[in-house]
């Protein structure tokens, strides 16, 4: 689906309903020279489609961005910060405060969406749309309602929830129960799966399955086990969608609109269709259009010996790091998805000879990095650069060396116009098929039934399993545990914003940093489970004796 880039006169009244929740600034100084409002736009079918697509519009500031990355998957077992990193209070909860830019800017964006969506669902009805039409629309706000607040009360727990549209500057805000967030959540999307047509022909909307899915993530969150297995069957039964044979195939750019996509936030093949900055409708701009992901994960290999920046190995940005616990979670003589996940091979393609070292040519290993030991003996055998286990990591896990890692690749995007494209038009995946699985087999252990969690599994494990090597993936009831569920859910998903969420649900945060993470349990207190609800925010709000801070921040 393609947003419009230009809302100089069509949004304006849209984006300054949307901000007023942010704070008491003026952020808009602009004269509507069109003449245009909302009274009158809205009032059109055309005009009213601007608001729907400004709703959708906001999922491109969490999925795929650095923001989102570091509040949904750092901070975890997973992963360290690289020597890149923007955020290491997000990722090892050191010093995390209020003022916490990342924050901030996710706070804002959320509650700008939300209340787009508000709005949309309380105007509809003078859209001059058909009722048809209208009930669909109205789906979809609610769909997108639900995942914004699913994304506000996991972080920060129960704070300001309406379905008021805000017009106009909001000094008060309220606190709201976590009940009372998951129940408008749910409510919401149990309208969106009775409303929503089964298939999008503009990719990238919401659809039945789609919000059925979430919903099954969302039961799942809140301990309904027997809803949320018995909701993912139906998605994985009823509508067509399969798991791809091969896993390395789900991240083939020529791929990324495939049959396991249950829903995605799609970006534009054209790059000015992305939104990367328009200072009326995102003043923070910050490439907010691309799909940064493909450069987040990558080591710095580029000031390596007869190694240079290419479209293929991507532009570092070396800001994550994984743990040793992540990589040595894989068996990768059985598991195909470490092989499809991670890069540690750079082959050689320094052009000038001179600048190689002595008899290495294009095209042979230039570095290589091992997550096991590699003797000295070997090393003196080979004219490439060599990193081991012991080069990067300390004995207890943590990390010594944030320049030189084994590196995620799912992301990856050699499509791109050039070596220092920052943009890159990769959907982000939000929901897979895969995922379906993993939270019936979570479910159906909770519920006692292990033979048929196994059962679950085994679907996952078997597509990811090399080739004759599918009875060693094959696992029984007695193999399963909540920790193994996690694991798994950890080798199919690493990188793809839904690890701190997992454990957070499980109740293994702090049991698992304080295992895999030395880094982040160092620092770690029970009250991170939430974060800090931002400084200015607190501000602005003129009823500062009831909307406090979460507990354990100053």
């Amino acid at each position: 689906m393609k947003f419009p880039v230009k809302y100089k006169a069509i949004l304006f009244s849209a984006v300054l309903l949307a901000t007023s929740l942010t704070s008491c600034k003026k952020m808009l100084d602009e004269e509507n020279l069109s003449g245009i409002t909302d009274e009158t736009l809205y009032t059109t079918p055309k005009g009213f489609e601007t608001l729907v697509n400004a709703a959708y519009s906001y999922q491109r500031w969490w999925y795929g961005k650095e923001r989102g990355f570091n509040m949904g998957e750092t901070g975890t077992d997973l992963w360290t910060n690289g020597a890149g990193d923007v955020y290491p209070d997000l990722t090892t909860y050191q010093n995390l405060q209020a003022t916490n830019g990342a924050l901030q800017e996710a706070w804002a964006n959320f509650y700008k969406a939300i209340n787009v969506c508000n709005a949309g669902i309380a105007r509809i009805g003078n859209s001059g749309m058909d009722q048809a039409l209208q009930v669909q629309r109205t789906a979809e706000f609610r769909f997108l309602r639900a995942f914004y607040y699913y994304h506000i009360v996991e972080m920060w727990g129960g704070v300001h929830l309406t379905t008021e549209e805000t017009v106009g500057v909001l000094t008060e805000a309220k606190k709201s129960s976590v009940d009372d967030f998951y129940n408008l959540i749910i409510e919401d999307l149990r309208f969106a799966a009775d409303n929503l047509a089964r298939t999008a022909t503009d990719y990238g909307r919401a659809t039945k399955p789609a919000a059925e899915a979430f919903l099954a993530r969302v039961y799942l969150t809140r301990g309904m086990d027997a809803e949320a297995s018995t909701l993912a069957k139906k998605v994985i039964s009823d509508y067509g969608f399969g798991l791809l044979p091969n896993y390395a195939d789900l991240w083939k750019m020529a791929n990324i609109q495939n049959n396991e996509v249950v829903y995605a936030v799609n970006y534009s093949s054209n790059l000015n269709d992305n939104d990367k900055q328009d200072d009326n409708v995102y003043p923070d701009g910050d490439n907010r259009g691309s799909n940064s992901a493909h450069m987040l994960f990558l080591m710095k290999y580029d000031d390596q010996p007869g190694v240079i920046r290419s479209l293929e190995y991507g532009r570092p940005f070396n800001r994550y790091q994984p743990s040793r616990y992540l990589l040595y979670l894989f068996d990768e003589n059985i598991d195909s998805r470490f092989e499809a996940s991670f890069q540690n091979v750079w082959y050689c393609n320094q052009p000038n000879a001179s600048s190689r070292p002595p008899g290495m040519n294009v095209g042979d290993t230039a570095v290589f990095i091992s997550k096991y030991t590699i003797p000295t003996s070997v090393r003196a055998t080979k004219n490439y650069t060599i990193y081991d286990d012991g080069d990067i990591y300390n004995a207890d896990g943590s990390s010594k060396n944030r320049l030189r890692y084994i590196s995620l690749k799912k992301f990856m995007d050699n499509t791109r116009g050039s070596i220092n494209e920052a943009q890159s038009v990769r959907d982000a995946f939000v929901i897979r098929l895969a995922e379906m699985y993993l939270i019936v087999a979570e479910a159906e252990f909770k519920l006692g039934n292990n033979v048929e969690a196994a059962t679950y599994l085994n679907a996952i494990r078997a597509r990811a399993a090399k080739e004759g090597r599918e009875q060693d993936m094959n696992i029984s009831a007695s193999d399963v545990s909540l920790d193994f569920i996690l694991e798994e859910r950890a080798r199919e998903f690493a990188g793809e914003q839904l690890r701190w969420f997992d454990l957070k649900r499980t109740g293994k945060l702090k049991e698992n940093l304080q295992k895999y993470n030395p880094h982040g349990y160092i620092y770690f207190r029970d009250y991170h489970l939430l974060r800090p609800i931002p400084q200015n925010q607190l501000d602005a709000v003129t009823n500062k004796s009831d909307f406090t801070q979460n507990a354990g921040y100053q």
